[in-house]
Protein backbone atom coordinates (compact mmCIF):
# COMPACT_ATOMS: atom_id res chain seq x y z
CA UNK A 1 0.00 0.00 0.00
CA UNK A 2 1.22 3.33 -0.88
CA UNK A 3 2.19 5.24 2.16
CA UNK A 4 3.13 9.16 2.83
CA UNK A 5 7.18 8.58 0.85
CA UNK A 6 5.21 6.99 -1.90
CA UNK A 7 2.10 9.65 -2.24
CA UNK A 8 4.55 12.33 -1.81
CA UNK A 9 7.16 11.41 -4.19
CA UNK A 10 3.85 10.88 -6.94
CA UNK A 11 2.99 14.52 -5.83
CA UNK A 12 6.12 15.84 -6.05
CA UNK A 13 6.80 14.16 -9.24
CA UNK A 14 3.11 15.46 -11.03
CA UNK A 15 3.71 18.89 -10.09
CA UNK A 16 6.53 19.30 -12.84
CA UNK A 17 4.63 17.56 -15.83
CA UNK A 18 0.66 18.62 -15.48
CA UNK A 19 0.60 21.93 -13.62
CA UNK A 20 -1.18 24.28 -15.83
CA UNK A 21 -1.83 21.83 -18.69
CA UNK A 22 -5.49 22.01 -20.26
CA UNK A 23 -7.09 18.79 -19.81
CA UNK A 24 -8.59 17.92 -23.08
CA UNK A 25 -10.38 14.36 -22.46
CA UNK A 26 -11.78 12.34 -19.47
CA UNK A 27 -12.64 8.91 -19.92
CA UNK A 28 -13.74 6.48 -16.82
CA UNK A 29 -14.00 2.54 -17.53
CA UNK A 30 -15.63 1.75 -14.07
CA UNK A 31 -17.90 4.24 -12.49
CA UNK A 32 -17.59 3.11 -8.94
CA UNK A 33 -13.91 4.68 -8.93
CA UNK A 34 -15.38 8.32 -8.96
CA UNK A 35 -17.48 8.97 -6.17
CA UNK A 36 -19.83 12.05 -7.88
CA UNK A 37 -21.75 10.92 -10.45
CA UNK A 38 -19.60 10.09 -14.12
CA UNK A 39 -21.15 13.32 -16.08
CA UNK A 40 -20.20 16.02 -13.24
CA UNK A 41 -16.54 14.14 -12.66
CA UNK A 42 -16.03 14.69 -16.06
CA UNK A 43 -17.50 18.24 -16.74
CA UNK A 44 -15.65 19.17 -13.76
CA UNK A 45 -12.29 18.57 -15.23
CA UNK A 46 -13.13 18.88 -19.09
CA UNK A 47 -11.23 21.96 -20.05
CA UNK A 48 -10.09 22.52 -17.05
CA UNK A 49 -6.51 22.78 -15.74
CA UNK A 50 -4.57 21.60 -12.58
CA UNK A 51 -3.21 24.16 -10.78
CA UNK A 52 -1.64 23.19 -7.49
CA UNK A 53 -1.28 19.69 -5.56
CA UNK A 54 -1.48 19.29 -1.87
CA UNK A 55 -1.03 15.82 0.09
CA UNK A 56 -2.86 15.35 2.93
CA UNK A 57 -1.79 11.62 4.67
CA UNK A 58 -1.95 9.57 1.51
CA UNK A 59 -4.42 11.45 -0.03
CA UNK A 60 -3.82 13.61 -3.34
CA UNK A 61 -5.24 17.10 -3.71
CA UNK A 62 -4.94 18.78 -6.83
CA UNK A 63 -6.43 22.16 -7.37
CA UNK A 64 -8.59 22.59 -10.47
CA UNK A 65 -8.70 26.39 -11.94
CA UNK A 66 -12.28 26.83 -10.80
CA UNK A 67 -11.99 26.45 -7.17
CA UNK A 68 -12.91 22.75 -7.20
CA UNK A 69 -10.31 19.90 -5.88
CA UNK A 70 -9.75 16.74 -7.57
CA UNK A 71 -8.87 14.57 -5.02
CA UNK A 72 -7.31 10.93 -5.35
CA UNK A 73 -6.87 8.13 -3.31
CA UNK A 74 -4.75 5.13 -3.98
CA UNK A 75 -5.47 2.92 -1.37
CA UNK A 76 -3.92 -0.40 -1.29
CA UNK A 77 -3.25 -1.16 -4.83
CA UNK A 78 -3.59 2.18 -6.99
CA UNK A 79 -1.09 3.86 -9.09
CA UNK A 80 -1.02 7.01 -11.05
CA UNK A 81 1.36 6.54 -14.36
CA UNK A 82 2.13 9.57 -16.58
CA UNK A 83 3.21 9.01 -20.20
CA UNK A 84 3.96 11.62 -22.91
CA UNK A 85 5.88 11.45 -26.03
CA UNK A 86 8.92 11.82 -24.31
CA UNK A 87 8.16 9.50 -20.91
CA UNK A 88 6.81 7.13 -19.02
CA UNK A 89 6.59 7.18 -14.98
CA UNK A 90 4.68 5.44 -12.63
CA UNK A 91 4.23 6.00 -9.21
CA UNK A 92 2.17 4.16 -6.28
CA UNK A 93 1.47 0.74 -5.35
CA UNK A 94 4.20 -1.54 -7.14
CA UNK A 95 4.35 -2.02 -10.36
CA UNK A 96 3.75 -5.59 -12.21
CA UNK A 97 6.36 -6.61 -14.81
CA UNK A 98 3.65 -6.06 -17.37
CA UNK A 99 3.03 -2.28 -16.31
CA UNK A 100 6.86 -2.00 -15.64
CA UNK A 101 7.13 -2.24 -19.24
CA UNK A 102 4.81 0.46 -19.95
CA UNK A 103 2.18 -1.51 -20.86
CA UNK A 104 -0.78 0.82 -20.41
CA UNK A 105 -3.82 1.04 -20.29
CA UNK A 106 -4.13 -2.15 -19.29
CA UNK A 107 -6.22 -4.27 -17.61
CA UNK A 108 -6.65 -2.33 -14.32
CA UNK A 109 -6.59 1.18 -15.92
CA UNK A 110 -10.75 2.40 -14.97
CA UNK A 111 -9.33 6.56 -15.62
CA UNK A 112 -7.80 8.40 -18.16
CA UNK A 113 -7.00 12.03 -18.36
CA UNK A 114 -5.72 13.72 -21.04
CA UNK A 115 -3.88 17.09 -21.50
CA UNK A 116 -2.92 19.61 -24.32
CA UNK A 117 -0.07 18.20 -25.89
CA UNK A 118 -0.48 14.75 -25.28
CA UNK A 119 0.40 13.78 -22.21
CA UNK A 120 -1.88 11.28 -20.50
CA UNK A 121 -2.50 10.47 -16.49
CA UNK A 122 -3.53 6.85 -16.02
CA UNK A 123 -5.16 5.44 -13.02
CA UNK A 124 -4.75 1.84 -12.38
CA UNK A 125 -6.15 -0.09 -9.21
CA UNK A 126 -5.91 -4.39 -9.40
CA UNK A 127 -8.18 -4.13 -6.51
CA UNK A 128 -10.40 -1.14 -7.48
CA UNK A 129 -10.43 0.04 -3.77
CA UNK A 130 -8.78 3.46 -5.00
CA UNK A 131 -10.75 6.55 -6.00
CA UNK A 132 -11.02 10.17 -7.46
CA UNK A 133 -14.09 12.57 -6.94
CA UNK A 134 -14.45 16.13 -7.52
CA UNK A 135 -15.03 18.53 -4.09
CA UNK A 136 -15.82 21.91 -3.13
CA UNK A 137 -13.10 24.26 -0.64
CA UNK A 138 -16.15 23.68 1.86
CA UNK A 139 -16.07 19.87 2.25
CA UNK A 140 -12.18 19.91 1.26
CA UNK A 141 -11.87 21.63 4.71
CA UNK A 142 -14.47 19.27 6.86
CA UNK A 143 -12.43 16.30 5.01
CA UNK A 144 -9.08 17.72 6.25
CA UNK A 145 -10.67 17.74 10.20
CA UNK A 146 -10.66 13.99 9.59
CA UNK A 147 -6.90 13.80 9.12
CA UNK A 148 -4.61 13.94 12.18
CA UNK A 149 -1.00 15.68 12.22
CA UNK A 150 1.07 15.37 9.54
CA UNK A 151 4.65 13.78 11.14
CA UNK A 152 6.49 16.26 8.25
CA UNK A 153 5.14 19.17 9.60
CA UNK A 154 6.19 22.05 11.55
CA UNK A 155 3.33 21.46 13.84
CA UNK A 156 4.55 17.64 14.60
CA UNK A 157 6.24 18.47 17.81
CA UNK A 158 7.34 16.34 21.05
CA UNK A 159 4.68 18.02 22.88
CA UNK A 160 1.87 17.10 19.97
CA UNK A 161 3.05 13.26 19.38
CA UNK A 162 2.86 13.09 23.71
CA UNK A 163 -0.71 14.55 23.92
CA UNK A 164 -1.76 12.31 20.70
CA UNK A 165 -0.57 8.85 22.77
CA UNK A 166 0.21 9.08 26.38
CA UNK A 167 -3.13 8.13 27.45
CA UNK A 168 -4.20 5.59 24.48
CA UNK A 169 -5.35 2.23 25.58
CA UNK A 170 -4.41 0.69 22.31
CA UNK A 171 -0.93 -0.64 20.79
CA UNK A 172 1.24 1.90 19.38
CA UNK A 173 1.35 0.32 16.45
CA UNK A 174 -2.72 0.62 16.06
CA UNK A 175 -2.23 4.25 17.35
CA UNK A 176 0.52 5.14 14.45
CA UNK A 177 -1.81 3.88 11.72
CA UNK A 178 -4.90 5.74 12.99
CA UNK A 179 -4.74 8.32 10.02
CA UNK A 180 -7.04 10.51 12.77
CA UNK A 181 -4.05 11.08 15.26
CA UNK A 182 -1.23 11.26 12.70
CA UNK A 183 -1.89 11.41 8.57
CA UNK A 184 -0.11 9.44 6.71
CA UNK A 185 2.10 6.69 8.14
CA UNK A 186 1.30 2.95 7.05
CA UNK A 187 2.51 -0.52 7.99
CA UNK A 188 6.10 -0.20 6.59
CA UNK A 189 7.00 2.84 7.68
CA UNK A 190 5.18 2.09 12.03
CA UNK A 191 7.01 -1.15 11.53
CA UNK A 192 10.60 0.93 11.13
CA UNK A 193 9.78 3.95 12.90
CA UNK A 194 9.34 1.00 16.00
CA UNK A 195 12.44 -0.84 15.66
CA UNK A 196 14.61 2.81 15.12
CA UNK A 197 13.12 3.49 19.12
CA UNK A 198 13.72 -0.09 20.19
CA UNK A 199 9.98 -0.38 21.12
CA UNK A 200 7.75 -3.53 20.30
CA UNK A 201 4.66 -2.57 18.27
CA UNK A 202 2.62 -4.50 20.81
CA UNK A 203 3.38 -2.18 23.46
CA UNK A 204 0.54 0.20 24.67
CA UNK A 205 0.04 3.37 24.07
CA UNK A 206 0.26 4.84 27.51
CA UNK A 207 2.82 2.48 28.76
CA UNK A 208 5.80 4.16 27.29
CA UNK A 209 8.27 6.46 28.74
CA UNK A 210 9.00 10.29 28.26
CA UNK A 211 12.32 8.94 26.80
CA UNK A 212 10.60 6.24 24.81
CA UNK A 213 8.11 8.62 23.36
CA UNK A 214 11.11 11.01 22.35
CA UNK A 215 12.86 8.21 20.90
CA UNK A 216 9.56 6.79 18.72
CA UNK A 217 9.29 10.75 17.86
CA UNK A 218 12.28 11.08 16.58
CA UNK A 219 11.89 7.59 15.00
CA UNK A 220 9.30 8.74 13.00
CA UNK A 221 10.56 11.87 11.48
CA UNK A 222 14.01 10.33 10.58
CA UNK A 223 12.38 7.27 8.87
CA UNK A 224 9.84 9.46 6.62
CA UNK A 225 12.60 11.69 6.71
CA UNK A 226 14.67 9.56 4.74
CA UNK A 227 12.08 7.61 2.87
CA UNK A 228 11.22 10.43 1.35
CA UNK A 229 14.90 11.50 0.23
CA UNK A 230 14.97 8.05 -1.05
CA UNK A 231 11.47 8.09 -3.37
CA UNK A 232 9.88 5.69 -1.35
CA UNK A 233 9.99 2.05 -0.70
CA UNK A 234 10.40 -0.43 -3.63
CA UNK A 235 8.67 -3.63 -4.43
CA UNK A 236 8.78 -5.63 -7.46
CA UNK A 237 8.75 -3.95 -10.46
CA UNK A 238 7.67 -0.24 -8.97
CA UNK A 239 9.45 2.79 -10.72
CA UNK A 240 8.62 6.12 -9.21
CA UNK A 241 8.13 9.66 -11.08
CA UNK A 242 11.42 9.40 -12.33
CA UNK A 243 10.86 5.87 -13.84
CA UNK A 244 13.83 5.09 -10.87
CA UNK A 245 13.23 2.64 -8.49
CA UNK A 246 12.45 4.21 -5.25
CA UNK A 247 15.49 3.31 -2.85
CA UNK A 248 14.10 2.96 0.63
CA UNK A 249 13.93 -1.03 0.29
CA UNK A 250 17.48 -0.81 0.67
CA UNK A 251 17.29 0.66 4.59
CA UNK A 252 14.35 -1.58 5.26
CA UNK A 253 15.97 -3.11 8.72
CA UNK A 254 13.09 -5.42 9.73
CA UNK A 255 9.99 -5.29 7.07
CA UNK A 256 9.82 -8.21 4.84
CA UNK A 257 12.51 -9.61 6.62
CA UNK A 258 10.69 -12.80 8.37
CA UNK A 259 12.76 -14.78 9.65
CA UNK A 260 16.33 -13.60 8.67
CA UNK A 261 18.60 -12.51 11.19
CA UNK A 262 18.29 -8.89 12.75
CA UNK A 263 20.74 -6.52 10.45
CA UNK A 264 21.52 -4.33 13.94
CA UNK A 265 22.24 -6.77 16.80
CA UNK A 266 23.46 -9.66 14.84
CA UNK A 267 21.46 -11.76 17.29
CA UNK A 268 17.76 -11.68 16.69
CA UNK A 269 15.62 -13.51 14.08
CA UNK A 270 13.13 -11.16 12.96
CA UNK A 271 9.55 -12.45 13.65
CA UNK A 272 6.15 -11.33 11.81
CA UNK A 273 3.18 -11.69 13.67
CA UNK A 274 0.08 -9.66 13.66
CA UNK A 275 -0.54 -6.50 15.27
CA UNK A 276 -3.87 -3.95 15.04
CA UNK A 277 -4.87 -6.27 12.09
CA UNK A 278 -1.75 -5.73 10.15
CA UNK A 279 1.35 -8.41 9.49
CA UNK A 280 4.16 -6.91 11.92
CA UNK A 281 7.78 -7.43 12.14
CA UNK A 282 10.08 -7.31 15.32
CA UNK A 283 13.39 -8.34 16.80
CA UNK A 284 12.51 -9.37 19.95
CA UNK A 285 16.05 -8.46 20.87
CA UNK A 286 16.70 -4.47 19.59
CA UNK A 287 12.98 -4.10 20.57
CA UNK A 288 11.49 -4.25 23.93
Amino acid sequence: MPELPEVETVRRDLLTRIIKKKITSVEVFKDRMVKVPKKKFISALLGRKIVDIERVGKLLVLTIDTGEYLLIHLKMTGQLIYRDKKQQIGGGHSLSKEESNFQVPNKHTYIIIAFAGGGKLFFNDQRTFGYMTIVSEEELGLIKKRFGVEPLSWNFTLEHFTSIIKNKKTSIKAALLDQRLIAGIGNIYADESCFLAGIKPTRLANSLTAKERQKLFTAIRDVLDLAVRERGTTFNHFVDGEGKRGNFLSFLKVYGRNGERCLVCKDGIIEKSRVAGRGTHVCGVCQK
